[in-house]
């Protein structure tokens, strides 16, 4: 849509006008209009969701400015239409970002976060900069009605001001599944946690993000085809420990379970369950009037969710009533077409769970306080595999009371039997609910105890436990103040290649805590970080480096850190390293620069430069800008006398 001027008394109108040349509504209301499509989107993306629904909050301050423009007339002066010309142009940018933030892939606003912050504050600026300068006075704007606007033009300045935020313990999740450690026990409680901190979730949920991805990758054409095939990795990584099987590429149409055993297009929408897309064998209704599969929806009850699945409403019970009449419907329909209904479980329990599975674990549970030790081995034994196969498992061990006794096994003098139990809690810890469980028990401790005098793999699975426990904040601050930092970095210099990741990953969730920084800077943590650095066959130069750039926003770590021979490390991997290595390098090198600037003249003198120039051309998003802000701080640095 483009705009034209006509004269009107003497004064300059703005008219809208269509591509075909039809006159439409006036600015006035296709900015009013740009506001109330912006104030209708509900989906915006966890990871932008905040920023989207703090700028619609801003925009809607204009609505009494417009309003009263529109009461007093269109006709404006050529100062005004420049201002509204260029506030339209600002709304406009608002509107395409928060539709992005709406509509676009989850994984990757997470994984372009930064990129995404500083369009928004392209937005502040644009909008700033159009409203600086309104003459309210020759619009014949009310008093109270400017103080308004003025009021939001100031709090635009000042988000402009705001420098970048990036959740740490996301980014750290998504470098460590993007590093393929396939090794590390962590792996599938770092994805369990992707999924629940991206909203990746239920099956709605990953057939809307596959099908973003889809136009993602259309888009971009091979473009950064790096990223794009992270992305595409994480989410198939995502599905699978969703129990989502595809049957086709990315850039077909999206298939589940139920396209393998019965074309979905010839089953009556109402058929399926909404969950699983699969044909219901025993429909059941909930309080909001939705049908669903009776054992998908006990499963997503059972996972303490108390919404429903479709809508979002709130249940107001739990009650599940069947739903006779469509059973029939599905029944008759399939007789009609002759097709065989999926047959059940006749031993599956009220919660979905089969009777057998149920008092296996009651059994296995109360073998774990048997006098007999090879009765309490092969009860762990088998406890660490039933927890390790499926989210259910974990849920059922944790409901027959499995936790506490495994938690007065990690004190068992058989070294065996702690390396089994702490492993078993590792694989319960996945689960949200159970990381809190497992806490509150004191597992903590003596999980502590092992990694100090375990097995190797004792050790590196108690780093591992440790790190999925202290994704609560809470258990960050327990782990810290019972003395858990030493022994994790004595494992991070002594131990095997796998104990090296999983102390490091632990030790990264540990330091996103403040007190936590300067304790595992007084445990020495600088120097195994620095031979991680020089050894390049571990593959743990990222790790390290997001470490330390954590410790250099910290007065101590820049004392540490701030040295010239690892600013000389600094400058060797901006060099050569991948483009990752090559993006953590300038992060830690911006962040010492900014507290000290002979660092930059040392990084200089370094031949850092014409790197850094190299890198905001070709490097990654994150990588360019900040290279982009090293060199301009470096340009100041140069001035100084």
């Amino acid at each position: 849509m483009d705009s034209q001027m006509v004269m009107e008394g003497g004064n300059i109108v703005l008219v809208s006008v269509s591509s075909s040349g039809g006159d439409e509504s006036d600015v006035v209301k296709e900015l009013m209009e740009v506001i109330e499509s912006v104030g209708l989107y509900s989906g915006y993306r966890k990871t932008q969701r905040k920023e989207c629904l703090s700028l619609v909050r801003r925009l809607k301050l204009l609505v009494p400015f417009l309003e009263e423009l529109r009461e007093l007339g269109t006709s404006v002066s050529g100062e005004a239409l420049n201002c509204l010309n260029n506030l339209r142009k600002a709304l406009v940018l608002a509107m395409k970002l928060l539709k992005h933030c709406n509509y676009g892939s989850k994984i990757y606003l997470a994984l372009e976060s930064e990129a995404v912050m500083s369009r928004f504050l392209g937005v502040y600026d644009k909008l700033h900069q159009a409203l600086d300068g309104m003459p309210y006075d020759d619009l014949g704007i009310s008093v109270e009605v400017k103080e308004q606007v003025e009021l939001m033009r100031m709090q635009l300045k000042r988000a402009k001001k705001r420098t970048d935020t990036i959740d740490m313990e996301l980014a750290m999740d998504m470098m460590v599944v993007f590093s393929n450690m396939n090794d590390t026990n962590a792996d599938s409680a770092i994805l369990e946690r992707l999924a629940i901190k991206l909203e990746l979730r239920t099956f709605t949920d990953l057939n809307r993000e596959t099908l973003a991805v889809q136009k993602l990758v259309k888009k971009r054409a091979g473009h950064n085809a790096e990223n794009i095939q992270q992305i595409v990795d994480l989410l198939g990584k995502i599905k699978q420990i969703s129990g989502l099987e595809e049957t086709t590429a990315l850039d077909g149409p999206v298939s589940s379970k139920i396209l393998q055993r019965c074309q979905s297009s010839l089953v009556p929408h109402e058929f399926l369950c909404p969950i699983t897309l699969e044909i219901m064998t025993d429909p059941v209704i909930v309080s909001t009037g939705q049908t669903y599969e009776r054992e998908s929806i006990q499963k997503w009850l059972d996972s303490n969710h108390r919404t429903c699945p479709k809508t979002g409403q709130i249940l107001l019970h739990l009650s599940l009533a069947p739903n006779v009449a469509l059973k029939n419907l599905i029944r008759q329909w399939c007789e009609k077409n002759n097709i065989e209904l999926p047959k059940k479980d006749p031993y599956i329990g009220p919660d979905g769970s089969s009777t057998e599975l149920i008092k296996e674990i009651s059994f296995l549970v109360e073998n774990l306080s048997s006098c007999q030790l090879d009765v309490q081995r092969e009860a762990v034994l088998k406890i660490r595999m039933l927890s390790k196969e499926s989210p259910d498992n974990r849920i059922l061990i944790a409901n027959s009371g499995g936790i506490p006794p495994l938690v007065q096994l990690l004190y068992h003098p058989n070294s065996k039997v702690q390396e089994q139990t702490v492993t078993a809690l590792l694989n319960l810890s996945i689960d949200e609910a159970n990381k809190r469980l497992i806490a509150r028990e004191g597992a903590v401790p003596a999980i502590i105890q092992i990694l100090q005098n375990g097995t190797d793999e004792a050790r590196e699975n108690s780093a591992a436990a440790l790190f999925s426990l202290c994704t609560l904040d809470d258990n960050k601050v327990l782990v810290g103040t019972l003395n858990g930092i030493p022994p994790l970095v004595e494992l991070l210099q002594h131990g095997t290649i796998r104990g090296k990741k999983d102390a490091a990953t632990a030790l990264f969730n540990l330091s996103l805590n403040q007190a936590n920084k300067s304790r595992a800077i007084q445990a020495g943590i600088i120097p195994p970080l620095l031979q991680v650095l020089e050894d390049k066959n571990l593959g743990m130069i990222d790790e390290a480096l997001s470490i330390l750039l954590l410790l250099a926003s910290h007065p101590e770590g820049q004392n540490e850190i701030g040295k010239l021979s690892f600013v000389e490390t600094l400058v060797e991997i901006i060099r050569h390293g991948t483009p990752k290595n090559k993006e953590c390098a300038t992060s830690v090198l911006l962040e010492l620069g900014l507290n000290n600037s002979s660092l930059v003249l040392a990084a200089l003198q370094y031949g850092v430069y014409e790197h850094l120039v190299e890198i905001a051309r070709n490097g990654t998003n994150r990588a360019q800008r900040k290279a982009n802000s090293l060199l301009n701080h470096m340009s100041k640095c140069e001035h100084l006398p």
